[in-house]
C-alpha cells in the first residue's frame, strides 16, 4: 500500500507483528500505520508477517509501534549481543550507547566495560546485529555481532602482553640513561663525556618514537580522532600528555634555538614510561577481568561437547549440537551429564554441586529428571533427553547469569553521568594548569610537566569499572551459591530490604504431606495399621492418601488388595480388606474417638492433620500427617534474623497449621488464610520486602515485591516473574542472596570513593597547587604508575567478592 506525499528526507523502519493471520489483518495494520502523520509508505507482508514502514518528521519509531500496538498487532522486539573492543572509560561506554540508541527501531542499549559488550533492544527486524556493529566501528570502537569469545579474549591479552613487554624494552634504555643520570651524577657525566648529550637525546627520540609509534600507537588511533569529534574519552588524555612530551622533547632536542636555555630538557622517558605503564595497567585489568567473568567460563565448560547415543542399537560418541529430545543417551560413571532429561534405566548418584551448590550427591533411579552439566556417580546410567540447546537448565543459567552481568545498577547512573563530562573537564584543567605555570612558574618545562601529569592522573578508568566489575563477580559468586539474578538491579533493591516474607508451602516445607505420627489402639500394632489403612487408600485420589502410601511404602509392607471400595466426599473412604470393612477419614466417618480423642487433638494443635483409622466399626488408630518443613529452614529464619530481616510467613493455610509452622520455624509474624489475590495486598503492606514463593498463586506477590525470590523447583510462573532464583530450592539460599547482594553493593560503594577520592585528591597534586607550599609534584611517570594502581586497586577489590563464604547452618 502506497500513501502519497511523501516527506524528505525519509527513513525506513521494519517492525516484525504478532497476531497477523489473515489478509484484512493486513489492512488494518496498513491503515493504522497510514494514519501517522510523516508515514510515506507502508508495506505490510502476511507471509513474513512484517511491515516495511517509510517515514519522515513528524513520525517516530515510537509513534509507529504504538500505532500497530493499538490496531491489536504489537511488534515484537528482539536483544542482540555486541562485542565492543576499544572502551576504556566509562564515557566510552557512554558514547557508544548513544550511537546505538540513535539507529532505527533501537529501544535501550546498555554498554558494559567489563564484559566489553553492548546488550541492545530493538524492534525486531528493525536493524541486523552487523548493521549495528558497523555504526558502532564508525564511531571509533572495534564492533562484532559476535559476543567476545573466550579464545579471542586470550588472543587480545597475549597481543596485549606482548605489546607491553616491547615498550618495557624500548623504555628502559630511555628510563635507565635520563632518571639514572638524574639519580647517580657519576652516570650523566659518563655520557656527557662519551657519546655526548645530543647524541643521548637523539637516541632517546629514537626509542621513545619506536613505543609511541609501535605499542602505544592504540592511544593515538583511538584517542586522537575521538578528540576530533568532540567527545574525548581516556585515550584522549594519554595521547595528548605522550605527544606534548615527546614533541617539546623532539623541539628541544632538533631546535634547541626555540626555547630558552633554562627550558632545555627532554621529558622522552615520561612519553615513553607512561605508554609501558598504562599498557602494564591494562594487561592486570584484562587478567583481572577474566578472572572475574570466571563464574561463566565455567559454567560454560560444565557442558561435555560430545555424548554416547544409542543409534540403531549401536551406541556412538557424537556431538551434542546434532542431539534432538527423545535421543536416548548411555551415562557411564564419573561421567558428566551432557543435557537435560529422564532416567530410563540404572541408578546412580549425581552430584549437583556445581549447579545447586548442594554438597551432598542427589540419588537418581527410574524416572528421575537429570540436568546438564552435573557429574554422575558409580552407577551407570541410560537417559532420555528431554531438552536440548537454549532451553536446557545449563544454558538458561549461564543467559540469567549474563543479563544480570551485563545490567546497570540505579547507582550506575550517577556515574554515567558525572563521566561522561569528565574528561572534558579535565582537559581544561590541564589547560589551565599549563597557563598557570607558565605566568607564575619558572618555565615552560614545569608548566608541560604539570599538564602531562594531570592528564595522565585523571583517566576515569576506576570510575567505570567500579560498579561492573562488582555486579559481574558478584552475580557469579553466587551462581557458584546456586543463586541466580534474573536481574541485576536486583543487587541493589535486595541490599535495600527491611524484611522477608515467605510462602509456606513448598517454600519453608517441601510441599509433600508426610506421615509425622501413628497411634494405634491397644490391639492393633503401628504396622498393621498403616498397612490396612494404605491398602484402602491406594484406591483413593484425595492428596492425603500420597502420604499414607509412602509411609507403607517406606516400611517396606506389602499391601493387601481391597474391594468395594467406596468415598464420602468430606469425610474419607472405606473398602473390604481381608475380608474386614476398613475405614480412613474423619472422626465423623467412624462415628467416634472415644479413647484416642487426647491423642488427636494433640497432633491437630501442631498443625497436623489426624485421619482416623477404624476397623470393623471400632477405631484403631489415629495417623498424623502434616507437610514438613524444608531441613534447612529453621537455619534460613535465623541466619536472616542474624541480618536484621524479620521473616513473615505469608499463606493460604489455615491458623493454627501456620502458627504450628511458624513456632517450629521461629517465626512470629504469621499472615494466614490469605487467598492467592490477596497475597499482593499483604506484601505491599509490609513495605520494602522481599517475597519468596514457589507457586504459580506466588508471582503476582513475587512480582509486587521489592524484590522477588522464587524456589528453583517450584514454577516456571514462578520463576519467570520473580528477580532472583534459587536453583536447589534450599531456603538458606535466600540468606546467601542477602549476604551476597550486601557484601556486593559495599564493594561497589568502596570502589567508588576510592575511584572519585582519587581523583579528586590527585589532580591537584599533579596540577602543582602544593608546590608554593613546600608540597610534593607528581612526576608525569608517577601519575601514569597511580593512574594504573587505582584500577587494579578496583578490580581486586571486586575480586574479593569470589571470597564470599556461603551462610552455613549454626549448630
Amino acid at each position: 500500500m502506497t500513501i502519497s506525499q511523501p516527506v524528505s528526507p525519509a527513513s525506513s523502519l521494519r517492525l516484525h507483528l504478532d497476531g497477523m493471520s489473515c489478509a484484512s489483518c493486513v489492512a488494518r495494520v496498513e491503515r493504522a500505520l497510514a494514519a501517522v502523520p510523516g508515514v510515506s509508505e507502508a508495506r505490510v507482508s502476511l507471509t513474513d508477517e512484517a511491515a516495511e514502514i517509510r517515514f519522515a518528521a513528524p513520525a517516530t519509531p515510537e509513534a509507529l509501534t504504538e500505532a500497530v500496538a493499538k490496531a491489536g498487532y504489537p511488534a515484537r522486539q528482539q536483544a542482540l549481543t555486541l562485542s565492543v573492543e576499544g572502551m576504556t572509560c566509562a564515557s566510552c561506554t557512554g558514547r557508544v550507547e548513544r550511537v546505538l540508541r540513535a539507529q532505527p527501531g533501537v529501544i535501550s542499549a546498555s554498554a558494559n566495560l567489563a564484559t566489553r559488550r553492548a546488550q541492545v533492544v530493538l524492534w525486531e527486524g528493525a536493524a541486523t546485529a552487523q548493521a549495528l556493529a558497523a555504526a558502532v566501528t564508525r564511531a571509533g570502537f572495534a564492533a562484532s555481532a559476535e559476543a567476545g569469545a573466550p579464545d579471542r579474549r586470550a588472543e587480545d591479552l597475549a597481543r596485549l602482553t606482548r605489546d607491553t613487554w616491547i615498550a618495557a624494552a624500548l623504555a628502559l634504555p630511555v628510563f635507565l640513561v635520563e632518571m639514572g643520570g638524574h639519580l647517580v651524577p657519576a652516570l650523566h657525566h659518563w655520557i656527557a663525556g662519551t657519546i655526548g648529550m645530543q647524541t643521548s637525546w637523539v637516541l632517546q627520540f629514537v626509542l621513545t618514537t619506536l613505543v609511541l609509534a609501535g605499542p602505544g600507537r592504540r592511544f593515538l588511533t583511538k584517542g586522537l580522532p575521538a578528540l576530533g569529534r568532540g567527545a574525548p574519552d581516556m585515550n584522549s588524555l594519554v595521547a595528548v600528555g605522550t605527544l606534548a612530551a615527546w614533541g617539546y622533547s623532539s623541539v628541544a632536542t632538533f631546535a634547541t634555538g626555540l626555547l630558552p636555555e633554562a627550558s632545555r630538557a627532554v621529558y622522552f622517558e615520561a612519553a615513553a614510561v607512561i605508554v609501558v605503564l598504562i599498557l602494564l595497567g591494562r594487561v592486570l585489568e584484562a587478567r583481572a577481568r577474566g578472572r572475574a567473568g570466571a563464574a561463566i567460563a565455567g559454567l560454560l565448560q560444565l557442558q561435555p561437547k560430545t555424548a554416547r547415543a544409542e543409534i540403531g542399537g549401536q551406541v556412538s560418541e557424537v556431538p551434542i549440537e546434532t542431539l534432538m529430545p527423545g535421543a536416548m543417551l548411555h551415562i557411564r560413571p564419573g561421567e558428566r551429564i551432557a543435557l537435560d532429561g529422564v532416567v530410563v534405566s540404572g541408578s546412580s548418584a549425581v552430584d549437583e554441586a556445581m549447579l545447586t551448590g548442594e554438597a551432598l550427591p542427589v540419588a537418581k533411579a527410574e524416572g528421575d529428571a537429570l540436568t546438564g552439566g552435573t557429574v554422575n556417580g558409580t552407577g551407570a546410567l541410560v537417559m532420555r533427553v528431554t531438552k536440548v540447546g537454549a532451553d536446557t537448565v545449563l544454558s538458561r543459567i549461564i543467559a540469567m547469569v549474563e543479563e544480570a552481568q551485563g545490567a546497570k545498577l540505579p547507582v550506575q547512573a550517577l556515574v554515567d553521568r558525572i563521566t561522561l563530562r569528565f574528561v572534558p573537564v579535565v582537559m581544561a584543567i590541564a589547560a589551565l594548569t599549563v597557563i598557570g605555570w607558565l605566568i607564575f612558574g619558572p618555565g615552560i618545562g614545569q608548566a608541560l610537566v604539570a599538564g602531562v601529569s594531570v592528564l595522565i592522573i585523571a583517566c576515569p578508568c576506576a570510575m567505570g569499572l567500579a560498579t561492573p566489575v562488582s555486579i559481574m563477580v558478584g552475580t557469579g559468586r553466587a551462581a557458584e551459591l546456586g543463586v541466580l539474578f534474573r536481574r541485576g538491579d536486583a543487587l541493589q533493591r535486595l541490599a535495600e530490604v527491611e524484611g522477608v516474607a515467605f510462602d509456606k508451602t513448598g517454600t519453608l516445607t517441601l510441599g509433600q504431606p508426610e506421615v509425622t505420627d501413628l497411634v494405634t489402639a491397644e490391639a492393633v500394632t503401628e504396622a498393621e495399621l498403616l498397612r490396612m489403612a494404605a491398602a484402602v487408600e491406594a484406591r483413593s485420589e484425595h492428596p492425603l492418601a500420597g502420604a499414607i502410601l509412602r509411609a507403607a511404602e517406606a516400611r517396606g509392607l506389602e499391601l493387601p488388595e481391597a474391594a468395594g471400595f467406596a468415598a464420602t466426599p468430606g469425610q474419607g473412604a472405606e473398602a473390604q480388606v481381608e475380608g474386614r470393612r476398613v475405614q480412613v477419614g474423619s472422626a465423623r466417618l467412624i462415628g467416634e474417638a472415644r479413647g484416642l480423642a487426647a491423642q488427636a487433638e494433640r497432633i491437630e494443635a501442631q498443625g497436623r492433620t489426624a485421619v482416623f483409622v477404624g476397623i470393623d466399626g471400632a477405631l484403631a488408630g489415629v495417623i498424623g500427617i502434616a507437610d514438613r518443613v524444608r531441613p534447612t529452614a529453621k537455619a534460613a529464619v535465623a541466619a536472616l534474623g542474624r541480618m536484621g530481616l524479620g521473616a513473615t510467613m505469608v499463606t493460604g493455610d489455615a491458623e493454627g497449621v501456620a502458627r504450628a509452622i511458624g513456632a517450629e520455624l521461629g517465626i512470629d509474624g504469621i499472615r494466614a488464610g490469605i487467598l492467592p489475590g490477596g497475597k499482593v495486598a499483604e506484601v505491599e503492606r509490609l513495605g520494602r520486602v522481599a517475597f519468596v514463593g514457589d507457586g504459580i498463586n506466588d508471582a503476582p506477590a513475587l512480582a509486587a515485591a521489592e524484590v522477588g525470590i522464587a524456589i528453583g523447583t517450584g514454577t516456571d510462573v514462578a520463576i519467570e516473574a520473580a528477580d532472583v532464583v534459587l536453583i536447589s530450592g534450599d531456603p538458606l539460599g535466600v540468606a546467601n542472596a542477602v549476604r551476597l547482594s550486601r557484601a556486593t553493593m559495599r564493594n561497589i560503594r568502596q570502589n567508588l570513593l576510592w575511584a572519585f577520592g582519587y581523583n579528586a585528591a590527585l589532580i591537584p597534586v599533579a596540577a602543582g597547587l602544593l608546590v608554593p607550599f613546600g608540597g610534593p609534584q607528581l612526576s608525569p611517570m608517577l601519575a601514569a604508575g597511580a593512574m594504573a594502581f587505582s584500577s587494579v586497586f578496583v578490580l581486586s577489590n571486586a575480586l574479593r567478592l569470589r571470597r564470599v563464604a556461603a551462610v552455613k547452618e549454626q549448630p
